[in-house]
């Protein structure tokens, strides 16, 4: 017993052998019973395991013992591959069921017998209709005439058809008189089919055949594929052959169907369990191929458990909720599950259940569809990510414009309070302090605008592998001796466009933070390569499109991040650092520019493992342009240019006024656009330069410069913001020939932009 234990048994196997019509058993080579299936069972009265307590020997009516062991000797000496007896066995009350069986001996791999699988037919009625035919020729032919299987009465020595019954000639289309005295073979239904002949021959030897694929033809050429049986009977005193005649046209039909459904099953990617609902733990009955594939389990290990095994720790208790409630209520439902794999990893399920009703209008069985969500669920998390960070970055530049202003207010009286005291008198240091304060808040809103993509970009075409050469010696000193700096540049890197300074900004602080996350030393490696990034990563990573990149990787050995860390790192002020030693923005600086330089920014961390940020800047054509050396600052005397000054903050625009007429220029002030276009009206001498805020009530800066354009061909524009805007920049980049001034002013950077604007030579 067990070695046929041992052996793996598969569902579809367990599901046809248990749920068969036909009785059917295993048996060992000394007649115990391994396994019987229901119909047997039921067959003899008894249920499953009642009749797995007895033995096939013990059941077998004394006077058939002989008939039996003949037929287990012809099949252990390998006289024949099967045999088939009808015999009989006692059934639970005491009597007994006669049942034709058909047996053939499963050998091991050696050759040795290891049980026997045996089919069993009950043919104790047609053992009575046998007898009762004998005494009754009315009965019989009542019986022959109805029957719904074909039945031919076939003579044994000539083998000539001596009766047909209506079912045959209905099924063949061939009439009653073509039959009788024909041979089987001699027949049309039968004629091409060389398995007639024979069939006759083995069934005069074996008294019973049996074909469950014989092909017929009918009268009109159709093909029908029928169960051929054929017995020799004794009919008032003479042997006869019945061959009964089965149409398998609907159960091929219905099997085809099944194949059909099991290939469907294997095929579908999706888990498939099926539940019991008549037991009160809901224990799993059924695991698809697709679900095993899912969760790593093989579906032999989930059998007899409920679902909940493969629950995670975090999974949402309101959706589990949701779920027992829907089970309680036996009704349809879909739910999201984090669920575990057998080799411990995660995934997101979504969870479809459908409850089965049986005849009785009774719940049967839940039918649960497992699809994996993960991805989904991802890209859900960074397109939400993505969305507060659009929020955040929206309130950063908005905080930043008017902080820009107020710094504008304070850095220039506190620079021109700073130009009239002598240097040792005590008000200056307070000044002085009030500069460096203000300095601060200049970086900080520098770094609100990078991170909400607000900062003016200057662009031009690089190579990143060159950027990096010229920062190693400051990033050596920056990192410190205990610290291994690698370069990894690619050859053949392709160009990007992106504000060197910016990128510069980027690989600062990157390395800040990668020195931080290595107080006790470590490695960091910068590598530059040229990839491609295809369809299948732009579809698991929000807003990332398929093309060619150059990436930028900064790779530390430090103390790694967990994952609720990484969800967070690029929010502005957030950090893990102690109180004071960061101020949280150096990361979302980091985001904001690679955002607005139209790249995209991951990171991969673990605890203890390191951490690696990629960004992946588009990729261009053309050499990377020569940064040109800025150019020293120039001097000027008294001057004279008239200045139209356009501001709608009304502190702003009087510090700019006092800083222009101190330098000696004349200033026209407006708050708005329409105030601006009447000075222009009112003033009848030349105006040589438009100073205008970008953002300006009703008007926006650049429309006010177009409408004066051609009033006022010869005046020149200076734009000034505390933010980008879309009316003189395009995504953060300046528009070529237009000159900008980043708030917030101080007396020296709006007297300097002012005179290099006008300056400038004019273009063609």
């Amino acid at each position: 017993m067990s070695e046929w234990s041992s052996a793996r048994e598969t569902e579809e196997f367990k599901a046809v052998f248990d749920n068969s019509p036909i009785g059917k058993a295993i048996t060992s080579p000394e007649g115990v019973w391994l396994r019987v299936n229901r119909a047997l069972a039921a067959m003899l009265g008894y249920s499953v395991a009642e009749l797995l307590a007895t033995s096939f020997v013990t059941l077998t009516h004394p006077d058939d013992l002989a008939k039996a062991r003949e037929a287990v000797r012809a099949l252990v000496s390998s006289e024949r591959e099967s045999v088939a007896v009808e015999k009989r066995f006692r059934a639970r009350d005491g009597g007994y069921v006669w049942v034709h069986v058909t047996t053939q001996l499963r050998r091991s791999a050696e050759g040795a017998p290891l049980h026997f699988f045996s089919y069993l037919i009950d043919i104790t009625d047609r053992m009575k209709s046998d007898a009762a035919l004998q005494a009754s020729e009315t009965r019989y032919r009542r019986l022959f005439e109805s029957a719904k299987d074909g039945i031919l009465i076939l003579d044994t020595g000539t083998g000539q058809i001596i009766d047909v019954n209506p079912f045959m000639t209905e099924l063949t289309g061939y009439p009653r008189a073509d039959f009788l005295g024909k041979r089987l073979w001699e027949i049309g239904a039968f004629k091409d089919a060389g398995a007639a002949r024979d069939s006759f021959a083995e069934l005069l030897a074996r008294e019973y055949v049996r074909y469950d694929d014989l092909p017929l033809k009918s009268h009109d050429g159709r093909k029908v594929e029928v169960e051929f049986v054929s017995n020799v009977y004794l009919v008032d005193g003479r042997r006869v052959i019945q061959c009964n005649i089965r149409d398998l046209t609907e159960r091929r039909r219905t099997e085809a169907d099944l194949r059909l459904r099991d290939r469907a099953i294997q095929a579908v990617t999706q888990g498939i369990v099926i539940t019991d609902a008549a037991q009160d733990d809901q224990p799993i009955i059924y695991a698809s191929p697709g679900f095993e594939r899912l969760s790593g389990y093989p579906a032999a290990e989930v059998l007899g458990r409920n679902c909940r095994f493969m629950q995670g720790r975090d999974t949402d208790p309101a959706a589990v909720a949701k779920l027992r409630e829907a089970v309680r209520a036996g009704r349809a439902c879909s739910v999201e599950l984090l669920n575990v794999r057998k080799d411990g990893t995660s995934f997101w399920n979504l969870l479809a259940l459908s409850p089965v009703i049986d005849a009785d209008g009774r719940l049967a069985n839940f039918i649960g569809v497992q699809t994996d969500v993960t991805e989904r669920r991802k890209l859900e998390m960074q397109f939400l990510q993505a969305q507060k960070m659009e929020a955040v970055g929206r309130l950063a530049g908005g905080i930043a414009h008017d902080f820009n202003n107020v710094l504008s207010v304070i850095l220039s009286y506190a620079e021109l309070i700073a130009a009239e005291l002598k240097p040792d008198e005590p008000l200056r240091a307070d000044i002085e302090e009030i500069q460096t304060a203000g300095a601060r808040a200049t970086d900080l809103t520098r770094q609100l605008l990078a991170f909400s993509r607000q900062q003016v970009l200057e662009t031009k075409v690089l190579d990143l592998s060159q950027v990096l050469a010229k920062m190693e010696k400051l990033l050596d000193r920056l990192l410190g001796a205990d610290i291994t700096l690698t370069m990894l540049p690619s050859s053949g890197l392709g160009s990007v466009k992106a504000d060197p300074g910016q990128v510069e900004q980027v690989v600062m602080n990157l390395a800040v933070n990668a020195r931080d996350a290595m107080p006790r030393g470590g490695e960091l490696t910068i590598e530059t390569r040229n990839v491609d990034l295809d369809d299948e990563y732009a579809t698991t990573h929000h807003d990332v499109r398929p093309g060619a990149y150059v990436m930028l990787a900064v790779t530390d050995t430090g103390v790694g991040m967990d994952q609720k860390t990484q969800a967070r790192i690029f929010e502005p002020f957030f950090t893990t650092k102690d109180l004071g030693k960061g101020t949280g923005l150096g990361l979302a600086t980091v985001f904001g520019i690679v955002k607005q330089s139209g790249g995209h920014i991951w990171v991969y961390s673990e605890p203890d493992h390191g951490t690696t940020f990629k960004i992946y800047f588009p990729r261009v054509r053309g050499a990377a342009e020569a940064r040109p050396a800025e150019a020293p600052p120039t001097e000027s005397g008294r001057v004279s240019e008239t200045i139209l000054l356009v501001e709608d903050d009304d502190q702003v625009r009087v510090i700019t006024q006092n800083i222009l007429r101190r330098r000696g220029y004349v200033v026209l002030v407006a708050s708005n656009g329409g105030e601006a276009l009447l000075a222009c009206e009112k003033h009848g001498a030349r105006i040589h330069l438009l100073l205008t805020d970008v953002v300006l009530p009703r008007m926006s800066g650049r429309q006010l410069a177009e409408r004066l354009a051609p009033m006022r061909p010869e005046m020149r524009v200076l734009f000034m913001s505390g933010y980008t805007d879309d009316a003189i920049l395009q995504h953060g980049v300046l528009d070529s020939g237009v000159a900008f001034l980043q708030k917030p002013l101080t007396p020296m950077t709006l007297t300097r932009k002012v005179r290099e604007v006008l300056d400038a030579p004019r273009s063609g």
